[in-house]
């Protein structure tokens, strides 16, 4: 099953980024977007997303035209059904780590999961202000942050650039994990190739095309 569909997307700002894309999502799916730093993938990310309308094209999600969407299911839709992770973590800084993953458990009606807390390594440091944790922690929160919300499809951009290695790869495991578990996808954008290859398809955005490499 198709969760996302996009026929034909273009963009531009004052120069065109990119044009006639098309890709398909499906369950239990995982695709890799790669690219040098200013070749749009992120751009890409944010429509595919809906956080940004293309200048053309079309997206479905869960097999229905986006620009068919009431304002108020659109709505519903982001908070429910897609998990955005983003290598700024955007957590609520006032807030504790704890509190910050509350927002999210009782906006989807989810439960915090504590298994997973232990696996990202914050248990320990939950309690604590989010502007005492470290970079990497505060990462690792804002991706509990979204998976407590249990999204159908995850779109992440550099969701572990603020991350040693192991780390990585381990929440790597864990997003492979979730979406086999749950029936989900994911898109990611990154710049670590050996990353990127972990995913089910990777391709590479290039001179204003979406190249299949794998």
């Amino acid at each position: 099953m198709n969760l996302l569909s996009a026929q034909n997307l273009s963009h531009k700002f004052d120069y065109e980024l990119f044009s006639n894309i098309s890709l398909t999502l499906e369950q239990k799916q995982s695709i890799a977007i790669i690219g040098a730093s200013g070749s749009g993938k992120s751009t890409l990310l944010h429509i595919l997303s809906t956080l940004l309308e293309p200048d053309s094209g079309e997206i479905e999600l869960f097999d229905k035209d986006i620009s068919s969407y009431s304002k108020k299911e659109l709505s519903s839709m982001k908070r429910d059904d897609l998990g955005l992770i983003f290598q700024s973590h955007y957590l609520f800084k006032g807030f504790s780590a704890l509190e910050n993953l509350e927002v999210a458990s009782i906006l989807s009606n989810q439960d915090i999961d504590e298994q997973l807390l232990k696996r990202l390594n914050i248990f320990e440091v939950i309690n604590q202000k989010v502007t005492e944790l470290s970079g990497g922690q505060q990462q690792r929160v804002s991706i509990a942050r979204v998976l407590t919300k249990k999204p159908k499809i995850i779109f992440a951009d550099e969701p572990t650039g603020n991350l040693d290695k192991h780390t990585a790869s381990e929440v790597m495991d864990i997003f492979f994990e979730y979406i086999d578990s749950n029936d989900a996808a994911m898109i990611l954008v990154t710049h670590d190739e050996e990353l990127a290859n972990e995913c089910d398809k990777v391709y590479r955005l290039e001179n204003k095309e979406l190249i299949s490499l794998k």
